[in-house]
């Protein structure tokens, strides 16, 4: 049985796959448009190199940025942490050099930090485009833990 997803970042989406045969098809029309010689088949060619480029970054972007909690787990971009580590959410300070969760050396752009006191008294940061949901999701998780025990 799989916990219930409370909240969940996809880091991407699969749209700008279309990016790349879109603008080949603009620039086969252009040329279609003007005289001289025609390169359809480069701009086919075109269009499948940048689709393809654009396949390898939605995919890198939906593993290293994804993010899911559940009520026994947090998972950012590579890094799962179990929910029950978590002993603060709220009024914690992010000291400098704390870690950051997901195997980055810094927060992701576009995104907020959520700094977290985990049970052994270290700190961690936490992000997510939608940091202040995901810290009230926490925040009650961790809230609904210790008036559990």
């Amino acid at each position: 049985m799989s916990d219930p997803v409370l909240y969940s970042e996809r880091g991407s989406s699969w749209w700008p796959v279309l990016w790349g045969p879109a603008f080949a098809l603009l620039g086969l029309l252009a040329e279609q448009l003007t005289l001289g010689p025609q390169h359809v088949a480069m701009w086919i060619l075109v269009g499948l190199v940048l689709a393809v480029c654009a396949t390898i970054w939605v995919y890198g972007r939906r593993r290293l940025l994804a993010v899911r909690l559940t009520t026994s787990e947090l998972v950012l971009g590579r890094e799962t942490l179990a929910v029950e580590t978590i002993a603060e959410v709220s009024d914690v300070g992010a000291p400098v050099g704390a870690r950051v969760l997901g195997g980055s050396w810094t927060v992701p752009k576009g995104t907020g930090e959520i700094p977290l006191r985990l049970t052994d008294d270290t700190v961690v940061l936490a992000w997510a485009k939608g940091h202040e949901e995901l810290s009230a999701e926490l925040a009650k998780l961790v809230e609904k833990r210790s008036s559990e025990l």
